[in-house]
Order: C-alpha cells, then structure tokens, then sequence
C-alpha cells in the first residue's frame, strides 16, 4: 500500500481532515474496482461511539473488524448465488467490501463490542476516560 503524507492548515477542522483521510483511503479503494463500500453510520452518544454498517446476507463470523490508529475499518465478503441469470435491474452488490471511518477520539478497545443483526452489523466502541498523569 503507498503511503500518503497529507498537510493541513493548522485551522483546518475535524470534519475537513475526516473528509481528506477518507476521500485518501477512498481512492485506495476505488483503485480495486472490485471493492464496494457499503452504506456506514458512524454517530456518539455520552459513552461511546457506535459505528453501523447496512449489509444484508452476511454471517458474523464473515466480518473483520480492525481499529487501528483510530480508523476502524471493517470488511467482507457477500457472496452470490452461483445459478445465471439475466437482470433486468441490478442494485445489490456482492463480494469484497471494505468501509473504513475515523473515530474522533481514543475508545477502549477491550469493552468493544460488534453485533450482526437484521442486516446491520453495530460496532459500539466505549469512549476512553481521560488519563491523569501525577506530577512528583
């Protein structure tokens, strides 16, 4: 994978520098045309940021789930009925997807859940507490 080095003005502010990381990991991604993203939530409440993934067809055991650097990126594969077919009309994607979001602030990864159900899988990542450093 190449190594992008982006420069922000230093005003620029976290929504803008979301939307620079992932247009970056977003060209990555389009680079593999046969990768689809499919559609992601990501919002908070007072404990924890819950991101939600809308992919139908899938088990748990399908998903891989990865935090790293404070970007989750979760992935796949939905596979498709081997029987040929002509459509007519075509919306549901399947194979490899990949949807990475940046999280604003360090979670704790070992209360970190994820859960598959009605078609959604729910990443729920508790927010750190603030750690206080003693002066001696």
């Amino acid at each position: 994978m190449a190594t992008v080095i982006l420069r922000a003005k230093e005003e620029t502010g976290l929504p803008e520098k979301r939307r620079m990381v992932l247009g970056t990991l977003g060209w990555q991604v389009r680079m593999q045309a046969h990768i689809w993203s499919p559609p992601t939530d990501l919002f908070e409440n007072e404990q924890n940021y819950v991101v939600r993934v809308e992919v139908a067809g899938m088990r748990q055991q399908d998903f891989s789930v990865v935090l790293d650097n404070n970007l989750l990126t979760i992935s796949g594969s939905r596979p498709d009925t081997p029987e040929r077919r002509a459509y007519h009309q075509m919306e549901v994607r399947f194979g490899e997807f990949s949807t990475t979001v940046a999280i604003p602030s360090p979670v704790n990864i070992e209360k970190s859940t994820a859960e598959y159900e009605d078609g959604f899988l729910v990443v729920t990542l508790p927010k750190a507490a603030p750690s206080k450093i003693n002066i001696s």
